[in-house]
């Protein structure tokens, strides 16, 4: 099953509306989603700002879930199967100031569909950990995040 960035865009909307409130809160955006990789920004604005007038590590921190989170979904669409799905362990490097924008990025969704994969075939929960970066407008990796995905396929 194929599935857009658009139906992607909309679960992502549904899941901070209806679920998780701090997605809705810090409005994040879906920018690219595939096979391979997900990226997702979250603006620097007041909400997102410490007292630092730099982007307070909650926000950092649902972005990197959200960029770790939501391929999960995006391999549970294309394969027309129910998860369930959680992180069960977060290690985050904080580099420097995150001042700006910050675009999230994973590439590991070949990782993640493996995990999946083998939780469909064994029937069990699967733990894995991916990488996320966090980056400014110039590209510099400001954090790094190692999520621990805790995912059952059925």
């Amino acid at each position: 099953m194929d599935v857009s960035i658009k139906k992607m865009r909309w679960l992502l909307f549904l899941l901070g509306f209806v679920k998780i409130p701090m997605i809705r809160f810090t409005n994040p955006k879906l920018l690219a989603i595939d096979d391979n990789s997900v990226r997702v920004k979250i603006k620097l604005r007041r909400r997102t700002k410490n007292h630092l007038n730099s982007m307070y590590f909650g926000a950092l921190s649902v972005g990197a879930d959200i960029a770790g989170g939501i391929q999960v979904f995006y391999f549970s669409k294309k394969m027309d199967r129910k998860v369930s799905f959680a992180f069960k362990g977060m290690n985050a490097q904080f580099l420097k100031r995150a001042e700006s924008h910050i675009v999230f990025e994973s590439n590991e969704g070949q990782k993640i569909q493996k995990a999946m994969e083998k939780s469909l075939k064994e029937g069990s929960r699967i733990n894995d950990s991916i990488m996320v970066e966090a980056k400014n407008d110039q590209g510099e990796v400001v954090a790094t995040f190692e999520m621990i995905v805790s995912v059952r396929v059925s």
